[in-house]
């Protein structure tokens, strides 16, 4: 293979992407092995899951022998075109259009911290002993055909996630999206197919079936080609795929809480807490939740949010509209996740002022707002009389899910005890939520967040095995 410079990939990249809208916009299903917007087996996308599953293990024979270099270009090239700027603004507008959720803004910046935040090669490394007895290696090395499975919260985000770790790692993948992002995650995977194979890689490294469905994720948990499953999303599939017999990782729900104390700087916390709830609508499972607020700047936090657009509910019938609106019984309703909290006021009929980014209230910790993962910028704010009270209410309200928690202080010890008892895989001291997954905070980007099976911000090494190689008598010259 030639070698492959960054400014290669980039034009590969640009011919390729180019070329892809093109046949996109021209092409029409042939023999019905297409689908109504002309993806089909060519590009990655096939009628039945085994085509998708053979395919995937075809291109992954392919690969296994390819080198390291070659596999970092695979992963420029990922990264090229999903940051390619009319690729970001198809994605973010057409995933709001088809799943009905979050805002074009925020997905354009979580599209791109998944495309440059994710770590590529580099993540692989070896450990290595030498002594008396010779030279011991342990290196990585793929499972092979790992299945995917996507969420409608954040679809383009995770294919791009996964698809950078799980090929850097030597995978090929076979995705299951959402049903309501079928018709994108198709024109992501033949995107970033046809990007891929300009670098010299196999083709189909990542596939997916045509039409997602529960049954074709199940197939795609029962065949035999698949090595690992990875999930992310609600607790319904994580618990399908831990229950399938393969290794698995699951990436679940969570209902981060935010603690302030009294020695928080207020301003800046209420700042923090409106960008981080407000984020994409509230749609990552990372975003702030529920408010547990010391009592002693309850009031004084409360006003600041209000300055950066939180909307405070202080009429209870209100609040109990809303209550109506977005939640049937203990669940909230599926065509309001998303939403934003114009959009959510206006369903009660209420007109929101301008700049209204997330709608508020104090309530009893046992309110379902509290107890549920609403994903939607309704944040409500309950009273601690103390810290140490704050953290316990905090870690009820996490129902031990170890996902994300937030906390605003400037006392260490106190920082240190949340941080201990609460056992979060992602834990934020001193900013917004969306800091812990690498924006606008030190560390790398994941949108698939395993707390369930403890791998916690899964990257390329959490897709390989560790495999030891040991050289008896030899290579230690020391």
């Amino acid at each position: 293979m030639t070698t492959t410079t960054p400014e290669s990939v980039e034009r590969i990249v640009a011919s390729v992407v180019g070329e892809v809208r093109r046949r996109l916009a021209t092409s029409m299903p042939a023999d019905g092995c297409c689908t109504a917007d002309g993806i089909g087996p060519d590009d990655g996308v096939y009628p039945t899951v085994d085509e998708a599953v053979e395919a995937a293990h075809r291109a992954w024979t392919a690969y296994l022998p390819r080198s390291m270099r070659e596999r970092a270009a695979v992963v420029a090239a990922i990264r090229a075109t999903a940051t390619d700027p009319a690729n970001l603004e198809y994605m973010a507008e057409q995933a709001v259009i088809q799943t009905g959720m979050g805002n074009v803004p925020d997905k354009i910046l979580k599209n791109k911290a998944a495309a440059l935040g994710t770590p590529g090669t580099e993540d692989l490394t070896t450990d290595a002993w030498s002594g008396d007895g010779g030279l011991t290696t342990v290196e990585v090395s793929p499972y092979g055909v790992i299945g995917a499975i996507a969420p409608t919260t954040n679809p383009t985000e995770t294919i791009i996630n996964n698809a950078i770790g799980m090929l850097a790692a030597g995978n090929a993948v076979v995705f299951s999206p959402h049903p309501r992002a079928a018709a994108l995650s198709r024109w992501l995977v033949a995107v970033l197919n046809r990007a891929i194979a300009a670098t010299g890689a196999p083709e189909h490294l990542l596939t997916m079936a045509a039409e997602p469905s529960i049954e074709n994720t199940q197939a795609l948990m029962r065949h035999p080609l698949v090595r690992l499953l990875v999930a992310t999303g609600g607790p319904g599939i994580v618990s399908m795929v831990l229950s399938s017999g393969k290794k698995a990782i699951g990436a679940g729900a969570g209902n981060p809480p935010v603690v302030v104390d009294q020695t928080a700087d207020v301003k800046k916390a209420a700042k923090d807490i409106v960008d981080g709830a407000s984020f994409d609508n509230n749609l990552p499972c990372t975003s702030e939740k529920e408010v547990i607020a010391v009592d002693a700047i309850a009031d004084l936090l409360r006003f600041y949010m209000t300055t950066f657009g939180a909307f405070e509910v202080r009429d209870a019938a209100l609040l109990k509209a809303i209550e109506a609106l977005v939640m049937d019984g203990d669940d909230p309703r599926a065509e309001w996740i998303g939403k934003s909290a114009t959009a959510i006021l206006a369903g009660v009929g209420v007109e929101a002022p301008a700049g209204t980014r997330v709608i508020t209230a104090v309530t009893e910790f046992e309110h379902p707002f509290v107890q549920t993962e609403m994903l939607m910028p309704v944040l409500p704010i309950v009273r601690a009389k103390d810290v140490d009270e704050a953290i316990q209410l905090a870690i009820k309200a996490e129902h031990g899910f170890r996902h994300t928690a937030v906390m605003h202080s400037t006392n260490v010890d106190a920082l240190t005890k949340m941080a201990k008892l609460i056992q979060t895989t992602v834990f934020v001291k001193n900013g917004p939520s969306y800091a812990g997954i690498g924006i606008g905070g030190e560390g790398y980007t994941a949108f698939t967040i395993a707390g369930p099976t403890g791998e916690g911000l899964t990257s390329a090494r959490t897709y390989a095995r560790r495999r030891r190689c040991v050289l008896v008598g030899g290579l230690n010259v020391r």
